[in-house]
């Protein structure tokens, strides 16, 4: 099975996404900040990881430039989620590193082709 790594600090999100994820047969992690996000990444790489923006201690952009300098953090597949409508702030995560893209809120759908397509890269 593909594991996923849902990095948001709202636990709203991290529920709603966890849910879908797992009905899509994923092994679902959770951190509330890009600093857990790493401590568990380092224990496990997990497959995917949906990624938010703006988060305590550390940011999804700190996050995923960090990620990428890991053995093995090139590895996952990165879906940057943002309320952000900025294209800068796209342009930064995809040049960081980050495999796709989403804007908040999204649903099951969104969701689901972001993951699927996600699979087949």
């Amino acid at each position: 099975m593909k594991s996923c790594l849902i990095v948001d600090d709202s636990s709203v999100v991290r529920k709603v996404a966890r849910r879908i994820l797992e009905d899509m047969d994923y092994v679902v992690d959770e951190a509330e900040d890009g600093q857990e996000a790493i401590d568990k990444c380092q224990q496990e790489m997990p497959d995917a990881i949906l990624l938010d923006w703006n988060m305590p201690i550390m940011s999804g952009l700190e996050f995923l430039k960090l990620l990428r300098t890991y053995e093995g953090g090139e590895k996952p597949k990165v879906v940057y989620c943002t309320v952000e409508n900025d294209i800068g702030a796209i342009a930064l995560a995809l040049k960081a590193g980050a495999s796709d893209y989403m804007m908040k809120p999204f649903d099951q759908a969104i969701l689901e082709a972001k993951f699927q397509l996600s699979d087949a890269a």
